[in-house]
């Protein structure tokens, strides 16, 4: 059975100041989307669902969905506000989403095979997905995750947030925090907390950059996360149920295995706006030296 593609599309794009998932990066008009889609068909992959939301639909099916509708199995599933465990409202005032957990979760309904889970707006490398291919139809029930090295994933623009992980001699993740607010720091990094405590990091630590590997025994799991989430913090205006934080738990009670992948291939993405040039730049290496064609879809 080939693997499904999640792709996390429903963001709004507050730090970049607009739909960054649609965004151009590539000479003829291509999308980071598009050359994650890409790398993804070469490597296996079935099947995509696109996480998005009604309000970007219509433009997204027009730029985005319909380049591959006639390539592969296309289905569309909804983050919304509102759709929540029963006896929980939207609170008063609250415009952000509830995070890459619901977000995921929003897919239960169409994914009955092993999938990935990616961010729209990160380049992940042609390695990276056929790693992640090579997991999901190896058998295993362990979860993954493509880790990739913290300096190598900072922007020059502004603080990133990352799952900065720890694993064990078997390439297994022990512990995950999501730290919200890392910066460079000369040639190291630092997070600043919410209360300001600062903790420094030495840029080589493994880091999550949402490209996970799942089995649908995940779902009910996320259900119960999410529900538990919502009991704790559904009351707030920004609190967010990150999937990070919920596979760390997962680990940690003994709920899940998640293996570590490593790929060679560099990671960039669009945080802010800023960052774009350097993606051009970098997709026009991979161009120039033949791992992408200079036009992706004929």
């Amino acid at each position: 059975m080939k693997p499904t593609l999640l792709v996390l599309a429903a963001g709004m794009g507050s730090r970049y100041g607009g739909l960054k998932q649609i965004d151009p990066v590539g000479p003829n008009g291509e999308t980071i989307i598009d050359y994650s889609i890409f790398d993804a068909m070469r490597a296996g992959f079935g099947k995509l669902v696109f996480v998005i939301r009604k309000d970007i639909e219509q433009t997204f099916r027009e730029v985005v969905g319909a380049r591959f509708e006639k390539r592969i199995a296309v289905e569309y599933v909804y983050q919304e506000l509102d759709k929540l465990p029963a006896g929980y409202p939207v609170p008063a005032g609250r415009t952000k989403p509830w995070g890459t957990t619901h977000a995921i979760l929003m897919a239960e309904g169409v994914i009955k095979e092993p999938f990935a889970a990616i961010n729209a707006d990160d380049f992940y490398g042609r390695n990276a997905y056929a790693v992640l291919a090579q997991h999901l139809t190896g058998g295993t029930s362990d979860y993954a995750m493509v880790g990739f090295t913290l300096k190598n994933t900072l922007s020059d623009h502004g603080s990133v947030a990352r799952g900065v992980s720890q694993v064990d001699a078997h390439n297994y993740l022990t512990h995950i925090v999501e730290m919200t607010k890392i910066e460079r720091d000369g040639a190291a990094a630092r997070n600043t907390s919410g209360d300001g405590r600062i903790t420094k990091l030495t840029g080589e630590e493994p880091v999550s950059m949402n490209f996970w590997g799942f089995t649908p025994k995940l779902f009910p799991q996320l259900n119960a996360a999410f529900g538990k989430f919502m009991k704790q913090f559904g009351g707030e205006q920004k609190s967010e149920c990150l999937i990070p934080a919920t596979i760390g738990e997962l680990v940690a009670t003994g709920q899940a295995k998640c293996k570590v992948l490593r790929s060679p291939d560099s990671w960039f993405g669009v945080t802010y706006r800023e960052d774009r040039p350097v993606v051009v730049e970098s997709i026009g290496r991979l161009i120039a030296r033949s791992d992408y064609p200079e036009k992706l879809w004929s």
